[in-house]
């Protein structure tokens, strides 16, 4: 049996993921989020604006690294950039 070798962007990567799901299960716990409406066409919650800004930072990342030349760090760059606007007026 082959085991995934994990190395160490890809243990950050997880890392991060994980403290961000705890960090907002904690805030919500703490404090109830309200559905509001921002520039995205349904009504969302903080969870939900999570989960649609990692979705959406993740399909981002791929269409820059396949369409375009660009380096993995503007693609990473340009992802974190979606999650924050998604996260603040989504």
């Amino acid at each position: 049996m082959e085991w995934m070798n994990w190395t160490l962007p890809t243990a950050l990567f997880f890392g991060a993921i994980a403290l961000l799901l705890v960090g907002m299960t904690t805030w919500e716990l703490r404090s109830p989020s309200i559905a509001r409406r921002g520039f995205l066409p349904i009504s969302t919650t903080r969870g939900d604006r999570l989960f649609i800004g990692l979705l959406g930072s993740a399909y981002l990342h791929l269409l820059v690294i396949g369409v375009t030349g660009w380096s993995i760090w503007v693609a990473t760059g340009l992802s974190l950039v979606w999650l924050l606007v998604v996260m603040r007026w989504g």
